[in-house]
């Protein structure tokens, strides 16, 4: 193992306990392995995901420790276990962190209209097999031990709402707890700064999901009615949902398979999932679809939402490269394409305080957009051509850009 670089800490007072060096390897450095996923909690303790192993690199650590089996993981993955797979890692405060989890779309019930509803223990159409579908997927709470091995220490399911009280059913509607809707955690987000640093955001399969320690409130989607065959009931369409930021005065940007929006959380969890659209105490100040791009109706994949300093929003697609937004109402806005990237294919966006826009591609590596707009240059200090995941920690001096790409993880540092 090669020895940890001394961590800098004389070169300023709040660096933190990694190594200020402005591009390092901790793949290579502290043998992280090739993670699925990463994050940092409040303590600067670097999280993994590598499928059912959890592994944790503390400060003053050379190499991660990993623990196997824990939580929704303890069994091994398929569809009719606790969950078909681990999806991704996010810290929480330190010495917590959050795990996400796959499970299969809940299907149709003889006697049960809705396809996500799921009765309670006692009412009518009740059975044992449709009930366990509660405890698949969704989100494990995992504590660090003082020997640096993990432990599970809660199965999200403590939400807002009386009906709730006492309810362990995972995550579900918090204003319907019968309804099965978030299964599959496809991205998460802690707030790292402003009124609600700490609080965490998870994406899912049907929408956006807010999290207060061990409690949540699920969910808000900037979704829209799809009217058939002349039908006077509409279908409500929330594609999986993806894209996840956190904005510069600390609004919530979202984006799913086709449409956008941006949130304005009140400082109440009890009042995230409250749909006014334009009004109430979590209002849309922007929802819609690039109309540029494709009708309402054809999927965008978005895969990830930021915004710069300058204000302007960006958002990368899987398919269809880096667009950049500028709202003119709150359902229309202004799109352009950027121009000059080597790839369409778009997996991550992480935004920096220094203005610029960092690109992850899936097969052209890391791309760093300079605040200006329009110089674009590749990060060839990074290695990998698939870049899965962007952290951004601006709390310690100079920043850290946690950047894990198909060869591993490297750590850029500044401004």
């Amino acid at each position: 193992m090669t020895p940890a670089p001394d961590a800098g800490t004389g070169e300023t007072p709040d660096a933190g306990p990694w190594p200020t060096a402005a591009v390092l390897d901790y793949t290579r450095t502290f043998g992280v392995d090739k993670p699925q996923s990463v994050g940092l909690d409040e303590g600067l303790n670097l999280w993994l995901l590598d499928g059912r192993r959890i592994g944790v690199l503390r400060p003053g650590d050379t190499q991660p420790t990993w623990t196997a089996n824990v939580g929704q993981a303890a069994e091994p993955f398929s569809r009719d276990s606790l969950a078909t797979g681990s999806t991704v890692i996010c810290g929480g405060e330190a010495g917590r962190a959050y795990v996400g989890y796959a499970a299969d779309e809940m299907k149709r019930s003889e006697g049960i209209d809705q396809r996500t509803y799921i009765p309670w223990k006692g009412e009518a159409g009740y059975s044992a097999e449709r009930f366990a579908e509660y405890r698949k997927g969704d989100l494990d709470a995992v504590r660090l031990q003082p020997d640096g091995s993990v432990k599970l220490e809660e199965h999200l399911w403590r939400t807002t709402g009386a009906a709730n009280a006492g309810r362990q059913a995972g995550i579900h509607n918090t204003n319907d707890f019968h309804y099965e809707e978030d299964r599959t955690v496809l991205n998460c987000a802690r707030v790292t700064r402003g009124r609600d640093r700490g609080d965490l955001y998870i994406t899912t399969n049907h929408g956006a999901t807010r999290i207060q320690g061990l409690t949540y409130n699920s969910h808000r989607h900037p979704g829209w009615y799809l009217f058939e065959d002349g039908s006077e009931w509409g279908s409500l369409q929330c594609p999986y949902m993806y894209g996840l930021g956190i904005g510069l005065n600390g609004d919530v940007l979202v984006a799913n398979e086709q449409m956008v929006g941006v949130l304005v959380p009140s400082p109440n969890l009890e009042e995230w999932d409250r749909e006014q659209t334009w009004d109430g105490p979590t209002p849309w100040t922007f929802k819609s679809y690039n109309q540029v791009l494709n009708g309402q109706a054809t999927d965008d994949y978005w895969r990830a939402f930021e915004q710069v300093r300058s204000g302007r929003y960006y958002l990368g697609s899987e398919q269809y490269g880096v667009w950049a937004l500028t709202p003119k109402s709150r359902s229309t806005g202004d799109w352009s394409k950027l121009a000059g990237l080597p790839s369409n294919r778009i997996l991550s966006l992480k935004a920096t305080d220094d203005g610029a826009l960092y690109i992850g591609t899936d097969g052209a590596g890391l791309w760093r957009l300079e605040a200006d707009g329009t110089t674009l240059a590749p990060v060839r200090e990074v290695s990998g051509q698939r870049v899965l995941q962007m952290v951004y920690e601006p709390t310690v001096t100079p920043s850290m850009l946690l950047v894990l790409t198909n060869q591993g993880l490297t750590v850029l540092r500044g401004p």
